[in-house]
């Protein structure tokens, strides 16, 4: 069964419009995280107030944020996935009445051990570890990492994901892949033949 596929990192209005019309994605990702190169501005928030995502499910992208800032900006989504990057507790993930998902940085194979802290979650991400950041990173981890584990979760993978290695990430079989860097022109630019391009591998 081929994995799901989630576009994240999406900031623009005019990239929002094509790839929406694209059937083989199921997620669409948007980071709220002053930090990251694409990182969603409020004129692009109001811009898709009353955007119709089709049969696409927005999914907010947050980095140790306030529950001020996660319940205001996810507003004006409906029915948004929470996706927490930082070092936020089961707790609070799940405080937001949001279906959510977790963001565990993969530094080695200890760090799956870290799923167990979050139980609630619907889905688990694995991201590359690099010390002081936040996802982004643009590299990719030894994806064999998890095939040992005994994992309850759903599994998201990241991490540098492109049309050279997304074939390695497709026979790892996980349920669903995260694309962000891999269709990019530039840093933060991305681009629907690149998307379109890297979907034919799927």
């Amino acid at each position: 069964m081929k994995p799901l596929v989630k576009i994240c990192g999406i900031s623009n209005l005019n990239f929002l419009n094509e790839v929406t019309e694209l059937d083989d994605i199921s997620y669409l990702g948007f980071i709220f995280y002053d930090s990251s190169p694409r990182n969603v501005t409020e004129e692009f928030l109001r811009s898709i107030a009353n955007f119709d995502f089709r049969n696409k499910r927005p999914v907010c992208v947050y980095v140790n944020a306030t529950e001020e800032f996660i319940n205001q900006t996810s507003s004006y989504f409906k029915n948004p996935i929470i996706q927490f990057h930082g070092d936020e507790t089961n707790q609070f993930c799940k405080s937001f009445k949001h279906e959510f998902w977790k963001v565990i940085r993969i530094k080695n194979s200890d760090s799956i051990n870290l799923i167990e802290n979050y139980p609630d979650a619907s889905a688990i991400l694995l991201e590359t570890y690099k010390k002081g950041i936040y996802g982004g990173t643009g590299d990719s981890f030894d994806w064999k990492i998890f095939e040992k584990s005994n994992l309850h979760h759903k599994i998201v993978l990241s991490g540098g994901i492109n049309i050279k290695n997304v074939d390695n990430a497709i026979c790892i079989q996980p349920w669903c892949i995260d694309i962000n860097s891999g269709v990019e022109l530039s840093v933060g630019i991305k681009d629907i033949s690149l998307v379109k391009d890297i979907l034919k591998k799927f």
